[in-house]
């Protein structure tokens, strides 16, 4: 395995080399340097996958390698977190860097060396776990990241804090976590950044890197509408209330929200009901019916239109028919808002790194708790592409065939030492 980890490195950063000539010949050195560590780092979380709030073992490893950088380290944030502060030889700005550590409850249908054998228990059920989001590439980079500017400790002006985040993918039922504890927590209340950066790995070509500003990631929210009605005999219906019938024309009643009552041509919305539950024979009509779904928005004021209208819709249709309509609307993630100075500002450093895999983002409606981190100070969050050149291999995030090209590390380690030195040095 290490014989294989050095041909990849070698053919990757032969791939960075030539996309990164702005980096100082200095910087791209160390870069280079630690990338065979880099892959390491990557197949060894890979192969050893944890679930949010569980990420021990991967806390203690990321833990020891900023200690060893000579860091001020923090453990034990938000459940397993860890923060690492790395002062600079100059005064200068503060500048956050974030990568989350969870894995996912899949079962890893990939063909690999180091490929996750692990299972635990997971909502009662015996599961596999793997990094079917990619995690265990972000932690292996921000790992990288931390040894290119620790060894530049002297010449940097300002503070770099590096953010190792849990529970990205949710915290387990009845526990809090990820993003938004940990700032509950006060990670950014005695050193406040005054940008935070992060990145994702996304199955666009392996090496590309795709920002744009603004509302990047969807808003997450859940909805539960419990129709009431009055139960009476399937062959009666006139002597009851039919919360199946009124269920299915509230249904239809909110994809009008999107398409009829929204301005489709200021921002995408999305209003999905993803389960329907009522009624237990075929000759009896329910007493109420209950639905679940998701509500996605990428911009704070469609949000608030979209839970009002939600509302209202369930509960004037349940009206109209003589039954009621009681909607609950849980928040989940906020919208992941690129601020757009800070996006201008830095995207020619990305393109720079990326020179011409440098590109303008999708709208993805999936949705990240980087956006809290986005919330309290100016964030920027960007795609670095990890789909193999071969079409049969690329799979989207959370599919247990999910596989990363390791040929995008060198460039997510690029990047992300260059957004900070960029950022620390006022360019």
């Amino acid at each position: 395995m290490k014989q294989l980890s050095a041909v990849l490195f070698l053919f990757a950063s032969a791939v960075v080399s030539a996309q990164t000539p702005a980096l100082p010949a200095n910087v791209q050195g160390r870069v280079d340097a630690v990338m065979p560590q880099v892959v390491d780092w990557r197949r060894d979380f890979h192969q050893h996958p944890e679930l949010g709030n569980r990420e021990f073992r991967t806390a203690g490893v990321i833990a020891s390698h900023l200690e060893s950088l000579g860091m001020e380290v923090t453990t034990g944030v938000a459940h397993t977190g860890v923060v690492g502060i790395l002062h600079g030889g100059r005064p200068g700005p503060v500048v956050a860097l974030r990568a989350d550590m969870d894995a996912l409850p899949v079962e890893e249908q990939v063909n690999l060396p180091f490929a996750s054998q692990v299972r635990t228990e997971y909502n009662g059920q015996d599961v596999g776990v793997m990094h079917a989001c990619g995690h265990d590439n972000h932690m292996a980079i921000l790992m990288g990241t931390a040894s290119v500017l620790a060894g530049m400790r002297d010449e940097l002006p300002g503070t770099v804090m590096f953010i190792f985040q849990p529970a990205e993918e949710g915290a387990p039922e009845g526990e809090e976590g990820g993003a938004e504890l940990m700032l509950k927590e006060g990670l950014f209340d005695e050193l406040r950044p005054d940008a935070v950066f992060g990145l994702h790995v996304w199955p666009i070509p392996a090496g590309q890197i795709a920002v744009r500003e603004g509302g990047t990631m969807a808003s997450s929210d859940s909805f539960r509408i419990r129709v009431q009605g009055q139960q009476t005999h399937g062959a009666a219906p006139w002597a009851g209330i039919d919360p199946i019938v009124i269920a299915s024309q509230i249904v239809l009643g909110l994809q009008t929200i999107p398409s009829r009552q929204l301005d489709a041509t200021l921002t995408p919305s999305i209003v999905t009901v993803g389960a329907i539950n009522g009624g237990l024979r075929s000759n009896i009509i329910p007493d109420s019916v209950e639905m679940i779904g998701t509500l996605r928005t990428f911009d704070a004021e469609t949000r608030r239109q979209i839970h009002q209208r939600v509302e209202r819709t369930a509960k004037q249709i349940a009206e109209s028919a003589g039954a009621s309509a009681e909607v609950d609307i849980s928040l989940g993630y906020p919208v992941t808002n690129n601020d757009p100075a800070l996006t201008r500002r830095m995207s020619s450093t990305l393109q720079r790194v990326a020179g011409e895999r440098f590109a303008e983002a999708s709208l993805i409606t999936g949705a990240e708790d980087f956006s809290y981190y986005a919330n309290e100070v100016p964030g920027m969050f960007f795609f670095l592409g990890i789909a193999a050149d071969d079409p049969a291999m690329v799979y989207p995030n959370h599919s247990p065939f999910f596989y990363a090209d390791e040929r995008a590390l060198p460039v997510g380690v690029s990047a992300m030492t260059a957004l900070a030195l960029d950022f620390l040095n006022g360019n």
